[in-house]
Parts: C-alpha cells; structure tokens; sequence
C-alpha cells in the first residue's frame, strides 16, 4: 500500500509507509524542512536520483505534502523524470536504502546506481 500525492502543475511521488516514516526519522534528526528529490546524471546509463535534506527551499522546486511532517521537495528540472516514481525503504542483507521505483525509467546498470529513460 502507498500514500499518493498530487500537486498541482502536474507532479505525483508516493511513498509507502516505510519510506514515509524513515523520511520522517531523517528530518527530524537533520532538523530539515523536508527532503529534495532530484536527478543528476551519472554512471552508465544516464541519470542518478540524488536525496538531500531541504534547509532552505528553493521557490523552483515543487512541493508535496506527503505527511504533516514529511514534505517532499522535487528539483523542478526532474520533474518529468520522476513523475509517477513510488519510493520505497528497504532493507536487503544488512543494508537499508531507498528505493525508487519509476514508471518513466527503461532500463537501469547492472550494480543499480543510474538508469535510462526515453526522452
């Protein structure tokens, strides 16, 4: 199950509830505003998401209420990228991280760190 969002001007990110409450604990811990969702690229496919915490906004991000206490910051020149993206927290071994699960990307690298989509 996922919470989504929607804001207007056409940019939707959901998080499970996993993800929602890990985001939470981060914040808090960073005394942050939120976090600020972009991607950059990278590796050998083309892009990499990149999370930061959000201390100032920047009046060009766009900005999903996610919880009261979770705020979503998405870079305003990643938002076609990552539009639709489901994001996850996930433990595999002894390792935790998010998880980005997005309709847009057509392929990803063999080690998972960059992915591709089709312009």
């Amino acid at each position: 199950m996922s919470v989504q969002t929607y804001v207007p001007g056409g940019v939707s990110v959901r998080m499970t509830p996993t993800a929602e409450q890990q985001a939470r604990k981060e914040i808090r811990r960073e005394s942050a505003r939120g976090l600020r969702l972009a991607v950059k690229p990278s590796g050998c496919s083309g892009y990499m998401y990149v999370l930061d915490y959000v201390r100032d906004n920047n009046p060009q991000d766009k900005s999903i209420a996610i919880a009261d206490d979770v705020t979503l910051f998405v870079d305003n020149g990643s938002v076609s990228i990552v539009n639709g993206t489901e994001i996850d927290y996930v433990t595999e071994g002894v390792n935790s991280f998010f998880k980005f699960r997005n309709p847009n990307a057509t392929g990803e690298c063999g080690c998972g760190e960059s992915f591709t989509v089709n312009a």
